[in-house]
Protein backbone atom coordinates (compact mmCIF):
# COMPACT_ATOMS: atom_id res chain seq x y z
CA UNK A 1 0.00 0.00 0.00
CA UNK A 2 1.31 3.62 -0.81
CA UNK A 3 1.70 6.04 1.32
CA UNK A 4 1.82 8.84 -1.12
CA UNK A 5 -1.38 10.77 -2.76
CA UNK A 6 -2.61 10.14 -5.96
CA UNK A 7 -1.86 13.56 -7.21
CA UNK A 8 1.98 13.59 -5.95
CA UNK A 9 2.16 9.91 -7.34
CA UNK A 10 0.97 11.43 -10.43
CA UNK A 11 3.60 14.01 -10.02
CA UNK A 12 6.46 11.46 -9.69
CA UNK A 13 5.12 9.46 -12.82
CA UNK A 14 5.36 12.89 -14.70
CA UNK A 15 9.13 13.10 -13.75
CA UNK A 16 9.98 9.72 -14.88
CA UNK A 17 7.89 9.56 -18.07
CA UNK A 18 8.46 13.77 -19.54
CA UNK A 19 12.09 13.28 -19.69
CA UNK A 20 11.93 10.10 -21.73
CA UNK A 21 9.41 12.04 -23.96
CA UNK A 22 12.18 14.24 -24.50
CA UNK A 23 14.62 11.93 -25.13
CA UNK A 24 12.54 10.18 -27.92
CA UNK A 25 11.99 13.97 -29.71
CA UNK A 26 15.65 14.72 -29.60
CA UNK A 27 16.44 11.58 -31.28
CA UNK A 28 13.32 12.04 -34.02
CA UNK A 29 14.80 15.28 -34.73
CA UNK A 30 18.04 14.18 -35.86
CA UNK A 31 16.03 11.83 -37.76
CA UNK A 32 13.99 14.63 -39.29
CA UNK A 33 17.65 16.37 -40.39
CA UNK A 34 19.09 14.02 -41.67
CA UNK A 35 15.78 12.71 -43.31
CA UNK A 36 15.33 13.49 -47.63
CA UNK A 37 12.04 15.60 -46.86
CA UNK A 38 11.50 17.68 -49.21
CA UNK A 39 10.52 20.46 -46.54
CA UNK A 40 11.94 19.70 -43.60
CA UNK A 41 11.13 23.18 -41.58
CA UNK A 42 7.40 22.45 -40.44
CA UNK A 43 8.32 18.78 -38.85
CA UNK A 44 11.49 20.60 -37.36
CA UNK A 45 9.34 23.30 -36.10
CA UNK A 46 6.44 20.86 -34.65
CA UNK A 47 8.96 18.89 -33.21
CA UNK A 48 10.69 21.75 -31.15
CA UNK A 49 7.31 23.48 -30.06
CA UNK A 50 6.09 20.38 -28.75
CA UNK A 51 9.44 19.92 -26.73
CA UNK A 52 9.05 23.71 -25.23
CA UNK A 53 5.88 22.83 -23.99
CA UNK A 54 7.26 19.86 -22.34
CA UNK A 55 9.96 21.27 -20.84
CA UNK A 56 8.58 24.14 -19.20
CA UNK A 57 6.01 21.24 -17.79
CA UNK A 58 8.78 19.16 -16.61
CA UNK A 59 10.41 22.31 -14.56
CA UNK A 60 6.99 22.73 -12.94
CA UNK A 61 7.35 19.43 -11.79
CA UNK A 62 10.78 19.98 -10.43
CA UNK A 63 9.41 22.97 -8.95
CA UNK A 64 6.38 21.07 -7.37
CA UNK A 65 8.69 18.43 -6.02
CA UNK A 66 11.63 20.57 -4.81
CA UNK A 67 8.89 22.52 -2.80
CA UNK A 68 7.38 19.54 -1.27
CA UNK A 69 10.33 17.03 -0.46
CA UNK A 70 9.62 14.62 -2.74
CA UNK A 71 12.19 12.76 -5.42
CA UNK A 72 12.45 9.96 -7.95
CA UNK A 73 15.11 7.83 -9.21
CA UNK A 74 15.32 4.70 -11.43
CA UNK A 75 16.75 2.05 -9.16
CA UNK A 76 17.40 -0.89 -11.18
CA UNK A 77 16.30 -2.15 -14.70
CA UNK A 78 16.23 -5.41 -16.35
CA UNK A 79 14.91 -6.38 -19.87
CA UNK A 80 11.13 -6.50 -18.31
CA UNK A 81 10.78 -4.37 -15.40
CA UNK A 82 12.34 -1.08 -14.43
CA UNK A 83 12.49 -0.21 -10.25
CA UNK A 84 12.24 3.39 -9.50
CA UNK A 85 12.01 4.63 -5.97
CA UNK A 86 10.07 7.56 -4.80
CA UNK A 87 11.13 9.62 -2.18
CA UNK A 88 8.01 11.39 -0.19
CA UNK A 89 8.55 13.57 2.91
CA UNK A 90 10.94 11.08 4.27
CA UNK A 91 9.13 8.06 3.10
CA UNK A 92 10.80 5.58 0.57
CA UNK A 93 8.49 3.17 -1.83
CA UNK A 94 10.18 1.41 -4.30
CA UNK A 95 7.31 1.03 -7.81
CA UNK A 96 7.86 -1.38 -10.46
CA UNK A 97 7.07 -0.31 -14.24
CA UNK A 98 6.57 -3.24 -16.97
CA UNK A 99 9.13 -1.87 -19.53
CA UNK A 100 6.41 -2.11 -22.14
CA UNK A 101 3.87 -0.01 -20.07
CA UNK A 102 6.28 2.35 -19.98
CA UNK A 103 6.56 2.66 -23.71
CA UNK A 104 3.05 3.00 -24.34
CA UNK A 105 2.74 5.48 -21.60
CA UNK A 106 5.94 7.68 -23.55
CA UNK A 107 3.44 7.26 -26.72
CA UNK A 108 0.34 8.53 -25.31
CA UNK A 109 2.19 11.15 -23.90
CA UNK A 110 3.60 12.29 -27.67
CA UNK A 111 0.52 11.88 -29.18
CA UNK A 112 -0.96 14.17 -26.17
CA UNK A 113 1.55 16.68 -26.57
CA UNK A 114 1.82 16.53 -30.70
CA UNK A 115 -1.75 16.80 -31.53
CA UNK A 116 -4.18 16.10 -28.67
CA UNK A 117 -3.66 18.72 -26.78
CA UNK A 118 -4.73 21.53 -29.17
CA UNK A 119 -8.29 19.68 -29.62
Amino acid sequence: MTRIPEDDRNILEKAIYLPMVLTVLNKDLLVIHESPFKLKQPYLELVEETMKVIQRELAEVKQYMKRNNLKVFEAKRDEAFTMFTFLYKGYEEHHNYFNPRLRNRVQELMQYYLYKRHK
